[in-house]
């Protein structure tokens, strides 16, 4: 869902927003409310969607967590599954605004399973973006400077690479050549009484195997828009002007590709938090991902809704802003 939610960030790159000084002024102050509102409804579809689709895999939370001997017909009038799903779903999403996230299939409150495992998502995903941003603002600005040269080329080839590779491959390759190889790294994550890792060691395998791919995606992304700025008007000016191309990349180049740079990175949040179910689990590393494979194999749908609620926010909450970076851009230009 993290994914899907993410991919609706590149609307707006090209969707054009009101222009001209009078419509402008008027509608400046309603477009954050509007994007908010947007995104909001978007993310209230998806959660509906995953609600029914978990509804409509074969067999159920009374089948798959009750004891030897129960009744499964009894279990099921307890976890209200003899309710029809448009009445579970409406009492589910009635106790949202209060954040209430329902209860599990084993009686437990879905905001305590997800209250530490989810902050550890976070901190996995948000160190791999802070990675992503750097590497690639770094790699993207320098082959801007040295366009077609070997660096240039040497960066796009990299870049195609780690796209192609998914997660699991890149987390295995690292297990092999820092962990089991060399032994560097710790191979998995310990966690102490209170659930935290015990050593930030740990992370950076993780990390890494998160990051990777997401760099080589933003590289080309932060390459392109800078291309496409640097063959505008103002920009040939100022090297004209006889300015040194690292200013003329700063001042002039890099503050109109940010939009598009911004959009980018949003897309990359999706894609962080949906591959951290898979890299938590080969790292055995304490987040929603472990909670999120278990609620699946017992259909317990609260918990799946739940989860899928909370990397929802958080992806919306990014695209959100950068949605509000293009718009204060394009507003700026109007």
């Amino acid at each position: 869902m993290a994914v899907a939610l993410s991919e609706t960030a590149a609307d707006t790159a090209s969707a054009p927003l009101p222009s001209g000084p009078r419509l402008s002024t008027l509608t400046r102050p309603l477009r954050p409310l509007a994007l908010l509102l947007r995104r909001a409804a978007i993310l209230l579809l998806l959660l509906v969607a995953v609600f029914l689709a978990v509804d409509l895999l074969p067999g159920d939370a009374a089948t798959a967590t009750g004891e030897r001997g129960e009744s499964v017909e009894e279990r099921r009038r307890l976890l209200g599954l003899d309710q029809p799903v448009w009445q579970r779903l409406w009492e589910w999403l009635s106790g949202l605004p209060h954040g209430d996230l329902g209860t599990s299939a084993r009686g437990e409150p879905v905001t305590d399973l997800l209250a530490t495992p989810f902050p550890n998502t976070l901190l996995l995903s948000g160190l791999a973006l802070a990675l992503t941003v750097a590497v690639a603002l770094v790699l993207g600005c320098r082959a801007a400077l040295r366009r077609g040269g070997p660096f240039d080329r040497v960066v796009s080839l990299t870049s195609t690479m780690a796209i192609a590779l998914p997660e699991f491959v890149i987390s295995v390759g690292l297990l092999l050549t820092l962990s089991l190889w060399t032994g560097w790294l710790p191979a998995t994550t310990m966690t102490g009484a209170d659930g935290s890792i015990t050593s930030w060691s740990m992370l950076v395998m993780p990390v890494l195997a998160l990051a990777i791919p997401q760099i080589g995606w933003n590289t080309r992304i932060v390459r392109a828009a800078l291309a496409d700025q640097a063959a505008l008007p103002h920009v040939a000016a100022a090297h004209l002007d006889g300015l040194a191309p690292t200013r003329v990349l700063l001042r002039h180049t890099l503050p109109g590709a940010l939009p598009t740079i911004a959009t980018g990175l949003a897309t990359s949040t999706g894609m962080l938090l949906g591959g951290a179910v898979v890299v938590e689990s080969l790292f055995n590393y304490p987040g929603v991902g472990t909670v999120l494979s278990g609620a699946i194999a017992n259909r317990d749908t609260p918990v799946i809704v739940g989860a899928a609620a909370c990397t929802g926010a958080a992806v919306t909450l990014v695209i959100l802003l950068a949605d509000l970076t293009r718009a204060r851009a394009v507003g700026g230009r109007s």
